[in-house]
């Protein structure tokens, strides 16, 4: 096997190491967010809750992310014919709704951090289908390429 290839291969696999990490903090967050909205603002629990999310989400999620885009990158860099692919576009489509969701989540952390919450549990129960959604979506389109 060709070096490119094997390096190629090298990414990928590290590309799906931190994409998993990624969508499995992008899952628990909102579920986080959910036993949350539950809690009085200011009690033990809420402060508990307020160190979990930040710790997720900048210990696991943000750098996993940050993997995740690299790791694509490099992907696409060393194969850019993946490009002309309509499978490849629908593909980047759903990451872009996947980083949008991310913002959002991290704009939702600080508003609970700061107590500033205004939003009920059953909002978060909703939001919490989306990560996986996409992620099947995306998933498919890696896999089968229909495009």
């Amino acid at each position: 096997m060709d070096f490119l290839l094997q390096y190629y291969l090298w990414i990928k696999a590290l590309h799906v190491i931190s994409v998993i990490f990624w969508m499995a903090g992008m899952a628990y967050l909102p579920r986080l967010f959910v036993y949350h909205a539950e809690a009085e603002p200011g009690s033990d629990k809420s402060e508990t809750f307020k160190i979990m999310e930040r710790r997720l989400l900048r210990g696991i999620v943000n750098p996993a992310m940050i993997a995740s885009l690299f790791f694509g990158l490099l992907m696409l860099s060393i194969n850019p014919g993946l490009f002309s692919d309509g499978w490849m576009h629908a593909k980047l489509f759903l990451i872009l709704l996947m980083l949008v969701f991310h913002g959002l989540f991290a704009r939702w952390r600080r508003e609970f951090e700061r107590d500033e919450n205004r939003r009920p549990a059953r909002f978060y129960r909703i939001v919490n289908e989306a990560p996986p959604a996409l992620v099947i979506l995306i998933v498919l389109l890696a896999v089968a390429k229909p495009f």
